[in-house]
């Protein structure tokens, strides 16, 4: 069923955070600033793993790829955000809306998907260290990445295109601060159950699944951890999962953790702030997550910052 011309029309209100004035400016600049740590933490990782040859190895190629992913990820609601708070005008359109939720759900799922490819990653250079260059060989990772980003493509594009079936009535609020998914369902007029079915199908597909394989290879990773039998030799192997792993907890504890307690609770507002803990935050936090604790991607970086520096001390002098 096509959507009736006044939904096709139709300017959404996104209602956001507080809508005190004298707030405004400190919200502003507050995602302005975590937006650009984002992009500029992320944008450092990327260059650092393709600069320095000392990571061009199947991991740090995962983690440029979810570096990559972050920006995107985030590129998909601050800067319309930013702009809402800025211009105090929350108006979009039912075309950009659909865009944003396409693009939002697409960057999510292909993080998901990186961070369950990451997780098998591990566990092949942990538990089979002997097969791990064979089998984690470049065609082999191109493929694992690709693979996601199309899935993650068809996936966001049926649920795009599951919208289209339903119309929406006056009046059009969304009480959030972008088009998410769940809101934009529960706001149509019309008969939703079938995208309600497909939405509960996708979590369980592509978000109950690659939890339990993340899960899985822990668990092997964890056995073969303690089968080590020096101290040093266990402290290396899990320094080796350290990052991924406080990653994957940020990710699954913030999402879950929305959904969770906005289910709980019904209380739209707080499930708008609390979305920034996964739309912002997150991405926010990974590229310090990985060059914190990660020795290479410190060393790493501090060669890229170096040669940069002596290039402009050059340039200068």
């Amino acid at each position: 069923m096509e959507p009736g011309n006044n939904t096709w029309n139709a300017q959404f209100l996104l209602l956001g955070f507080s809508e005190e004035q004298e707030l405004q400016p400190l919200v502003f600049g507050l995602f302005l600033s975590m937006y650009l740590i984002t992009v500029f933490g992320n944008l450092l990782i990327i260059l650092a793993t393709i600069t320095d040859s000392h990571l061009h190895t199947p991991m740090y190629f995962f983690v440029s790829n979810l570096s990559f992913c972050d920006i995107c990820f985030t590129s998909t609601t601050a800067p319309k955000m930013l702009f809402n708070l800025q211009t105090q005008n929350r108006i979009i359109t039912y075309q950009h809306c659909l865009t944003q939720m396409y693009f939002f759900l697409l960057f999510v799922e292909v993080d998901n998907f990186l961070l369950t490819i990451m997780a098998y990653d591990r566990f092949v250079a942990i538990c089979q260290p002997l097969h791990y260059t064979v089998t984690m060989n470049p065609r082999f990772c191109g493929l694992l990445v690709l693979t996601a980003w199309i899935t993650s493509a068809l996936h966001s594009l049926l649920q795009t295109l599951m919208m289209l079936r339903v119309s929406f009535c006056a009046p059009f609020e969304i009480p959030h601060f972008f088009c998410e998914l769940n809101q934009m369902v529960q706001l149509a007029c019309s008969n939703a159950f079938l995208n309600n079915v497909v939405l509960d199908c996708a979590a369980v597909l592509l978000g109950v699944v690659p939890l339990s394989g993340i899960l899985y290879s822990y668990s092997k990773i964890v056995s073969s951890i303690r089968a080590i039998l020096s101290t040093q030799g266990k402290y290396r192997a899990f320094s080796t999962c350290a990052s991924h792993l406080s990653v994957v907890s940020l990710f699954y504890c913030t999402s879950l953790g929305v959904y969770l307690s906005s289910a709980a609770t019904h209380s739209t507002h707080s499930s708008a702030i609390a979305s920034v803990m996964y739309t912002m935050v997150m991405p926010m936090l990974n590229p310090f997550i990985y060059s914190l604790r990660n020795k290479d991607i410190k060393e790493a970086l501090k060669r890229l910052l170096g040669k940069r520096a002596m290039q402009l001390h050059v340039s200068g002098g």
